[in-house]
């Protein structure tokens, strides 16, 4: 793939990125913490995505994605070693969120991986 249609790529992942940001930010304030905490996901999981194409690396599973993400770029230096535990915060409330039937994200956890998800 070219570097131009690497980078329009990238650049139509940061998009979704930052759509699932403000998806999050507005399900929080609306009290949907559950959704918001899914949305905070998915924007670090496109940001991760948009990243990994700017060197023509694609990858679907989420596994494989954080996997790539932080084998290249954490492990490395290029990004903040923080931003794994980001990473791992935001996939397991997210994962408890979608999945477990009984679980109830709270305000406070919910805001400070809203947060994190705009940092990252």
């Amino acid at each position: 793939m070219s570097l131009e249609n690497r980078k329009t790529l990238s650049a139509l992942r940061l998009e979704k990125a930052e759509e699932a940001l403000f998806d999050a930010h507005m399900l929080s304030e609306l009290g949907r913490y559950n959704l918001a905490a899914n949305r905070s996901y998915y924007a670090v999981f496109y940001a991760m995505r948009a990243v990994l194409a700017l060197d023509g690396i694609d990858r679907k599973h989420h596994s494989a994605v954080i996997a790539e993400f932080r084998r290249l770029y954490i492990k490395t230096g290029v990004f903040e070693s923080e931003m794994s535990d980001t990473i791992r915060d935001l996939f397991d409330l997210r994962t408890d969120s979608d999945y477990d039937d009984f679980f109830v994200a709270s305000k406070e956890e919910v805001i400070e991986q809203v947060g994190n998800a705009e940092h990252f």
